[in-house]
């Protein structure tokens, strides 16, 4: 079963405030991949096949972001590891619009 994931990354120790490039090369990890995801204003979601999948993706980014210069990356993650039945981002997002 897909399992959802909000990740959250906040390089550290850059030359400006701003991280939206840093963060566009993320996205771009994800697109590689071939993932689906969402992006938010504070992090990504983003659908896995499973919980394995999570360590390789978040070292693919890490590995990114340091090839950029980050020497220095906080990740914050959430999971949904919903296993009676079959969901998916579309499905949470309906479940609560008006």
């Amino acid at each position: 079963m897909p399992v959802i994931v909000e990740i959250a990354v906040d390089p550290i120790g850059t030359s400006s405030p701003s991280v939206g490039d840093y963060i566009r090369k993320v996205v771009e990890v994800l697109k590689k991949r071939g993932l689906k995801h969402w992006i938010g204003p504070m992090g990504t979601s983003v659908e896995l096949p499973n919980l394995k999948e999570l360590g390789d993706l978040l070292q693919d980014i890490h590995d990114e972001l340091n090839k950029l210069g980050v020497m220095r990356i906080v990740t914050a993650v959430r999971v949904d590891d919903r296993r009676d039945k079959e969901i998916d981002m579309e499905y949470k997002v309906r479940r609560v619009s008006f």
